[in-house]
């Protein structure tokens, strides 16, 4: 106002009043003086006023009335000019506020005069307006008067004028509320008295009110009665009243002023009242009317719904429940549900667009929203408002999808009922295109099964901005554009989403912020005494949340069927990448805010739309699936409709970006994925890495979808899980466009963001993810079930994605995640397999490497965890799997392997895990990993793993896959033992304190340590480990693998078995040696005999080791020598363990068996160890060793020295020197060794081992086939050799008993026939005279024998004459070779012998025995030469047996296998006889020689008479040599037999006779030349045998008439026969004529003839009286016949007959008479 009232404003003011009133007086001055005169006299009145007056203004006011009264009189005249003059004044009085309540009365009465007589209307309007804006003074019935003026003129006919009364009437209604407004604002501050009256039923009763609020109440009320056609109270003079107007009032009065309605409970009352039962009943034929049937039934005033008050009650409704919902709960109720009735199909298009634009407006208030559902939808009786609201707007969706467009008056559609296929049809061909210049653009639009509605855009985001609403001019329904009605009803959907969500979000935010506030507030201050009040308001808060909390999931429950369903079929339709983008923004917030609520089934739908949109359409994908039809079975019902979920149409019109194959289990055909799927997938990454902590189970969803989409696009996993493009490895079916392949880098990078943001997720959440990807995983590896096709791998790659970025917190996901895994390395199909070991071990190594807090040397058991699945690999059998694992623990080795610690047993139990039968690639990466733990990491480790390590590295040895890492394995066991060794104080000392532990805890349980080898002390334990690892592996099926371990076990024994306790060597032996030799013996003697061809490759196998039992020979010399090698060096220690006796004894079994194993190679090393554990070691000779490869000879050291074990390169030395105690051993000199064993019962056991190998090793074999089997000679030869040196030790107790048994043995041994392949090496050559080293050592046993039996006493001398028969046994053998069972043996001569046979079954071949015997003969001829007087020697008649013995190689002579046999036995008869013969004659009576004379008798005939004829090639100076020795033989008859005749059996003597007698004619031989005849007619012998003959036969000296008998009976059969060869001489030489005769007949007439001239001689030579009568006359008688011979024609034959015939000439006496002489 202070522009009004300031001095100059005054001044102007009076003067322009006075120039107002001056212009008036003019006017009138003619026409109206009475005017002219009050408008003077006002001139005067205001100059004076201004003249008295300092307050000239409110002076004025008090004089308005006659101020005012010359203007209001010249509107009087009603003459336009002065009319409009006064209007004006008036005017400006009114704003300067200068007319007073009662002038204002009587203006307003002047204006309604004008009004009447229809004058100046525009300036009235003016006027009134003025006179109510600028103050108060016009009120009541002034007031009504004034408004009632402005409706009058709003009902003229001038538009001009109707236009600005309507205005001037908003203005003025809005005064007045403006009124109340200010009054309000003016009286606030004064407490009113409370009023008593509430909702008072008496329209009248308006006395509480202050004057502006009742003017306003008045005018409220009447505007109601308008409206409704009834008459109004105050506004008196009404005469018209449109109800559009009516209703525009009503809603600007209701919009602008609620406060008034809402502070004043008489409004509330007119609201609730008045408003509302209007608005229903004009609502009514909205409501009633259905399109397309006849009139309304009821008889209402309009019948069809009209367009303007339709559109404006729809405003009032809005205003009403945006403004005052609080008051109007059921009234609002009510109105929603006409709302979305309106939205029926069967309601005009117009009215659907309106309702459609109301419930926008709705859409847009959250908070209002919310009121409805707390009001409606969470209470039990009431209508789900807002659930209906929602769904209406989805049916409302999908009507206009499925139901033609009737009421669309397009250009194209003809407005006919029966237009509606066309009107598809030519919707349909057109889709969204318009023609602009040429260029075809897309709009963007819905398009569904045909029907295609334009998107357009109808207003901003989160405003409500209607179009149709506001057509308050329009009077005709509108046409309504094409998809207007769609498009609206499509942005109500997105701002209702956003409105929600944002305020449920932001309430849920305070929430929390508020929650931890106060728990952080109760948390920081314990003590303070606001204790309880924190509480209280904790608990308070609480209850807030769980209230709020209920409203939000009410709401989000009410709406989500209907959102999902609207927003999965726009989604479907939506042609336009922004709508689409809004509709997945929408379905990801709302599925985001389930997912806060924990809403979890309307979470699952919502994921479960964005999915089934990122995938092709009707894609098979069963999580989906199954949560779809869970929603469908569920049909939502909308008012009786049936909302259904409607399934993607598959003809969409969207750009195809990527074509590929779907991940299914029997191959389809391709799918295509469009743009609109790729964005829905960018949704649902966006969705699972933002809010992945609410998706709970849905994460399920997600990856399903996620992995089949990663898999049409061919993106493969790589290193760490990140997923790259990569083509698919099916061909050439994945196709994709250059935009999507932009976009994949960028897909692959947010997948694996989303992963990366798995770290942020809470425990729970991240379980959720994990079991989602486990179960993904599942699926994936039951369709790679049974088919080799390229796997799914997108969960397992994610999986280890999440682990890797879970480090921290692994041990809440490690046994899920890693149990998954070792599932998915038991799948078949190898490319799955891979990646799960691939995930597995990266995990393992991430885990071990990863910076743990507290850190893993802390937390053991977090290490352990770790390692655990790396342990559990080795359950599955695949080998690809095995050497991932295997690698993972190498590399774990090469980077943690210091800080293994307690995972030690883990890391080396899976190296220990590998089979033999699982690859070769496999053991080698293994051992690889072992190499590395023996070399770098023993010290490492705790103590208590090295045995594990020992079990490891011997399993490695038992692998039979790849030779050369068993024998490292050996040889790291070695090193092993070594390290023990080196460090034995450390390990003992560790290992002792733990098991004082062990033993503490066992206690503690009650029950037994149980550890191998218990009782013995750990670190014992430990050795005694290896020893048994080693012992295993000395019988593994290998020959190199046994060599090798078998050496390293007797080095490691030897090298530190002295860090074994005592006691524990009982075990050593025991259970470590003996079981060793037990099992290889069993193995050997089980061995197959089949040939093996070649070792392998192309290694040639020498023939010695070329078949498993050769091969097994060797090991088990090996082991028995190194058996027995321990058994020596540590027999001082061993003896004094208690047993030795009985260890004794399985040892000796062990070389018993071993001797007698059917193996040359064994056998003979196994008398090697008996010497050895004798202490008896001899020199090998050269011609001894037997032919096989000098590898055999290496374990058995001949001398005992530093041993070098073989490959290993240590040596060590034996500790006890008995190698220098030892004196070589040879034939002369036994060795006396005093102190080895002292105890005679162990040599007893000693020589009944060895007679049992000796009698069963020589006992001939009972058939013969080839393969039997027959000792070799070194065998034989050191089973004799250890003789002697037992001998010393238990000759005191050596029986006779005994001796038998050694003579079987040897007599067996010698027997023994050597192969064909052995003799070069054994047999000397035919012509040498050489024993062989077994002949030698038998002999040498019988010498030992015999030298101590010499010294020994009487009781042994009994023994002589077992030793000489055992001699002259072998004495036989010159010429009687022995059998050796049934073989067939060949003679050595022709044994064929050559290279190539080799291999051939051997040939037996005797030795030559003749050797042997001539020297054993010699031995009998010396022994008898020192005992022949012995009396056990005359007892038991050595001498027969000698002579017996010796008959056969006599008897034999030219026909022994060697002449020298013979010869030899001549020599030794006259040796031994010439010693014998005295004793004999010495105990002639005893009768103890008696059966030695015909004995002898028979062997001299035998020899002197032979049956064999001489060689052919025996030169004349040999048979010399030989008759001389008939000679001797001769003379010894002559001396030593004949003179003593009478202590000499006669028949023996006449034996001799007879003998002699025979040889002096029967002594020719029939092979010589007619050179040499007369010499090799042993004419020698002939002369001798008849002198010695003649000699005792016609010797004075004849005793008996009988010897003269003998004598005389010889001649005369001498003579005799010489008579018969010559007449058959004669006979058949006449009978030849020229022919010679035959060579023998004619050397034997010369024989004969010779002899008759032998025999004269000797007759002459005799004493006549020793010569019979008888005789003469036989050899005279021979006369005739001799003279017969003479025609004959041999000049040899001649010159014999002339020396036969010359003797004749002393029988030539004259005849004398005839003289009886003797007999006649």
């Amino acid at each position: 106002m202070a522009g009004t009232s300031s001095p100059e404003a005054v001044k102007k003011l009076l003067e322009n009043m006075q120039g107002d009133l001056r212009a008036l007086s003019l006017e009138c001055r003619k026409k109206f003086p009475p005017v002219k005169e009050a408008a003077e006299s006002g001139i005067i009145k205001v100059k004076t006023i201004a003249a008295r007056n300092t307050d000239v203004l409110s002076a004025l006011k008090e004089n308005s009335s006659e101020v005012v009264q010359p203007f209001l009189m010249g509107c009087g005249t009603k003459e336009p000019k002065i009319t409009q003059l006064c209007l004006a004044a008036i005017q400006r009085l009114m704003s300067h506020e200068v007319v007073s309540e009662v002038a204002a009365g009587n203006v307003i009465n002047m204006l309604w005069q004008l009004m009447e007589n229809s004058l100046e209307e525009l300036k009235l309007l003016q006027t009134v307006l003025v006179l109510l804006t600028t103050n108060t003074v016009v009120h009541d019935e002034a007031l009504s008067k004034a408004i009632v003026l402005c409706f009058r003129l709003h009902f003229t006919k001038d538009n001009i004028t109707n236009n600005t009364a309507a205005a001037t009437v908003r203005q003025v209604v809005t005064v007045v509320f403006e009124r109340v407004v200010a009054e309000d604002e003016h009286y606030k501050d004064i407490i009113e008295q409370p009023i008593g009256i509430q909702g008072n039923s008496n329209r009248r009763s308006v006395s509480t009110l202050k004057p502006c609020a009742k003017d306003a109440y008045m005018l409220f009320q009447d505007l109601c009665q308008l409206v409704n056609a009834d008459a109004p109270y105050w506004l008196v003079g009404m005469t018209e009243m449109t109800r559009t107007f009516g209703l525009e009032l009503l809603e600007s009065v209701l919009n602008d002023f609620p406060q008034v309605f809402l502070q004043h409970q008489e409004f509330s009352f007119l609201l609730k009242e008045r408003v509302c039962p209007l608005v229903i009943k004009l609502f009514s034929p909205n409501i009633k009317f259905r399109q397309g049937s006849s009139t309304s039934s009821s008889p209402a005033p309009v019948e069809k719904p009209y367009f303007p008050i339709c559109m404006r009650l729809l405003r009032v409704v809005s205003v009403l429940i945006k403004q005052f919902y609080s008051l109007l709960v059921t009234e609002c109720e009510i109105f929603l549900s006409l709302l979305v009735k309106f939205l029926d199909a069967d309601k005009p298009q117009w009215l659907r667009a309106v309702a459609v634009e109301s419930i926008h407006r709705l859409c847009v208030q959250p908070q209002l929203l919310r009121s409805f559902c707390q009001s409606y939808d969470m209470k039990q009786h009431s209508t789900k408002v807002f659930r209906d609201i929602v769904n209406a707007l989805g049916s409302f969706i999908q009507s206009l999808f499925l139901v033609p467009n009737t009421g669309n008056a397009s250009a194209a559609t003809s407005q006919t009922g029966g237009s509606v296929p066309g009107g598809t049809a030519s919707a349909q061909t057109n889709p969204g295109m318009l023609g602009m210049s040429g260029s075809v653009t897309v709009l963007p639009a819905f398009e569904y099964r045909g029907t295609w509605i334009p998107i357009l855009s109808v207003s901003t985001q989160g405003s409500a901005k209607a179009t149709y609403l506001e057509m308050l001019d329009k009077v005709e329904p509108p046409t309504i554009p094409e998809g207007y009605a769609m498009s609206v009803a499509f942005h109500s959907l997105l701002d209702l989403v956003r409105g929600i969500t944002n305020m449920i979000e932001e309430e849920l935010g305070q929430v929390e912020t508020e929650s931890q506030v106060t728990t952080a507030d109760t948390q920081s201050s314990p003590t303070q005494s606001s204790d309880l009040q924190d509480f209280n308001s904790a608990s308070d808060q609480t209850d807030k949340e769980t209230v709020s909390r209920a409203v939000w999931e009410e709401m989000v429950n009410a709406c989500w069927c209907g959102l999902l369903a609207a927003l999965s079929l726009l989604l479907d339709a939506s042609t336009d990448e922004a709508a689409t983008e809004n509709i997945l923004k929408a379905e990801l917030t709302m599925a985001a805010l389930c997912g806060k609520l924990g809403l979890v089934t309307s979470r699952d739908a919502f994921i479960t739309a964005i999915c089934k949109g990122s995938l092709p359409p009707h894609y098979a994908l069963t999580v989906l699936n199954t949560t779809t039809t869970a929603l469908s079975g569920k049909s939502y019902s909308i008012q009786g409709q049936n909302v259904q979920m409607i399934s993607p149409s598959s003809e969409s019109h969207q750009q195809v970006v990527a074509v590929g194959q779907p991940l299914a289990l029997q191959p389809q055909g391709t799918v295509m994925l469009t743009s609109k799927n790729i964005q829905c997938m960018r949704t649902l990454l966006s969705l699972a890495h933002c809010h992945g902590a609410v998706l709970g189970t849905s994460w399920q969803l997600v990856l399903a979808t996620l992995q089949h989409l990663v898999w049409i696009l061919g993106l493969k996993p790589g290193v760490g899980g990140a997923l790259k493009p990569g083509r698919a490895v099916e061909g050439p079916s994945t196709v994709l466009t250059t935009a999507v392949m932009t976009d994949l880098p960028v897909i692959s990078n947010i997948l694996s963001r989303l992963f990366e943001s798995s770290q942020y997720l809470d425990d729970v959440s991240l379980h959720h993810l994990i079991n989602a990807l486990c179960s993904l995983s599942l699926e994936a590896m039951d369709m790679a079930y049974g088919n080799n096709k390229e796997p799914s791998l997108f969960a397992v790659a994610k999986l280890l994605e999440t682990g890797l970025v879970n480090m921290h917190r692994i041990e809440i996901l490690w046994r899920p995640l890693t149990g998954h895994l070792l599932e998915v390395c038991q799948h078949p199909n190898s490319r799955m397999r891979e990646w799960g070991a691939e995930a597995l071990t990266s995990l393992i190594k991430a885990g071990l490497t990863f910076n743990h807090d507290p850190s893993l040397s802390q937390n053991q058991r977090l290490q352990l965890l770790l390692l655990n699945p790396l342990k559990e690999l080795s359950n599955i059998n695949h080998p690809d799997i095995r050497l991932k694992q295997l690698e993972c623990v190498l590399q774990i080795l090469q980077s943690q392997g210091d800080s293994l610690g307690p995972g030690w047993p883990l890391v080396l139990g899976v190296m220990g895990a590998i089979r033999s039968d699982q690859g070769e690639s496999l053991i080698r990466t293994a051992f690889q990993c072992l190499q590395l733990v023996v070399t770098d990491f023993l010290p490492t480790m705790p103590c208590s793993c090295l045995q594990i390590v020992v079990d490891v590295a011997g399993s490695f040895g038992l692998h039979n896959q790849e030779l050369n890492i068993s024998l490292t394995s050996i040889g790291l066991l070695w090193n092993i033992s070594d390290y023990f060794f080196q460090r034995g104080e450390i390990i003992e000392k560790d290992l002792n304190k733990e098991e004082a532990l062990l033993q503490k805890q066992a206690e503690e349980k009650g029950i037994a340590l149980n550890r191998p080898f218990h009782p013995a002390p750990p670190f014992d334990c430990l050795w005694l480990c290896l020893y048994a690892k080693l012992g295993e592996l000395c019988v593994d099926p290998r020959p190199a693998v046994r060599k090798s371990a078998g050496q390293t076990l007797f080095s490691t024994i030897g090298a530190h078995g002295t860090l074994l306790q005592h006691s524990t060597w009982h075990t050593v032996i025991w259970k470590v040696l003996f079981h060793l030799l037990d099992r290889v013996r069993e193995s050997s003697t089980t061995a197959d005999k089949e040939k093996i061809e070649s070792g392998g490759g192309n290694i040639l196998i020498h023939h010695s080791r070329d078949t498993a039992e050769k091969q097994w020979a060797e090991t088990w010399v090996l082991t028995l020598a190194g058996v027995a090698r321990i058994f020596n060096t540590r027999r001082y220690l061993l003896q004094s363990l208690g047993d030795f006796s009985q260890a004794w004894d399985v040892l000796l079994d062990h070389i018993q068996s071993a001797a007698l194993s059917k193996n040359n190679e064994v056998s003979l090393a196994a008398l090697k160890s008996f010497q050895e554990i004798l202490q008896i070691v001899s020199p090998v000779r050269e011609t001894e060793k037997p032919d096989t490869p000098p590898a055999i000879n290496m374990p058995v050291p001949v001398l005992i020295g530093t041993v070098t074990a073989t490959g290993l390169g240590r040596s060590f030395m034996r500790t006890d020197s008995i190698g220098e105690r030892i004196g070589r051993y040879n034939v002369a000199e036994p060795p006396v060794i005093t102190d080895e064993i002292e105890d005679l019962n162990l040599w007893w056991a000693a020589w009944n081992s060895w007679f049992r190998i000796g009698s069963e090793s020589t006992k001939p074999p009972v058939s013969c086939d080839k393969m039997t089997f027959i000792p070799s000679q070194p065998f034989l030869t050191a089973l004799i050799q250890i003789f002697p040196a037992l001998y010393q030790h238990i000759k005191t107790g050596f029986s006779m008993d005994d001796l038998q048994k050694l003579g079987v043995i040897l007599h067996g041994a010698v027997s023994v026939p050597i192969s064909s392949d052995a003799s070069p090496f054994i047999l000397p050559s035919y012509t040498e005279a050489v024993l062989t080293s077994l002949q030698e050592a038998v002999l040498t046993a019988l010498d030992v024998l015999q030298k101590a039996i010499c010294v020994g006493s009487e009781s042994m001398q009994i023994m002589y004459p077992a030793i000489f028969d055992q001699l002259l046994a072998f004495v036989e053998f010159s010429c009687k070779p022995p059998q050796y069972g049934q073989l067939e043996t060949k003679h050595i001569a022709n044994a064929k012998y050559n290279q190539i046979q080799l291999f051939a079954p051997a040939e037996w071949v005797a030795l030559n025995y003749v050797p042997f015997a001539e020297r054993s003969l010699e031995v009998v001829v010396d022994l008898y030469q020192k005992t022949a007087c012995h009396k056990a020697v005359v007892n038991e008649r050595v001498l027969q047996n000698i002579i017996k013995t010796l008959r056969m190689p006599l008897s034999l002579k030219y026909a022994c296998p060697s002449e020298s046999t013979w010869k030899l036995a001549v020599s030794s008869l006259l040796k031994v006889l010439s010693i014998g013969l005295p004793v004999a004659r010495q105990h002639a009576s005893s009768g103890k020689f008696d059966s030695m004379w015909p004995e002898l008798a028979n062997t001299f005939e035998n020899f002197l008479f032979t049956k064999s004829s001489p060689p052919d090639n025996l030169s004349i100076q040999e048979f010399q040599r030989n008759e001389s020795i008939d000679v001797e033989v001769v003379q010894l008859i002559s001396t030593e037999i004949l003179p003593y005749a009478n202590f000499i059996p006669k028949e023996f003597v006449g034996q001799i006779m007879t003998m002699l007698n025979k040889g002096s004619i029967h002594s020719q031989s029939s092979s010589f030349t007619e050179a040499e005849i007369d010499i090799r007619m042993r004419e020698e012998f002939s002369k001798m045998c008849f002198e010695t003959l003649l000699q005792f036969s016609f010797s004075n000296k004849v005793t008996t008439p009988q010897e003269g008998y003998i004598s005389r009976m010889a001649l005369s059969v001498l003579l005799k026969r010489s008579q018969d060869v010559l007449y058959r001489y004669i006979e058949d030489e006449r009978l030849s004529g020229k022919c010679p005769l035959p060579r023998q007949q004619v050397t034997e007439i010369i024989f004969v003839l010779k002899a008759v001239s032998t025999l004269i001689d000797s007759l002459k030579k005799t004493q006549p009286e020793n010569v019979d009568a008888n005789t003469w006359a036989q050899v005279i008688a021979l006369y005739p016949t001799l003279v017969e011979c003479i025609t004959c024609s041999s000049s040899e034959v001649c010159s014999a007959l002339k020396e036969a015939l010359v003797p004749f000439k002393d029988f030539m006496h004259p005849p004398a008479s005839k003289v009886q002489n003797g007999e006649s």
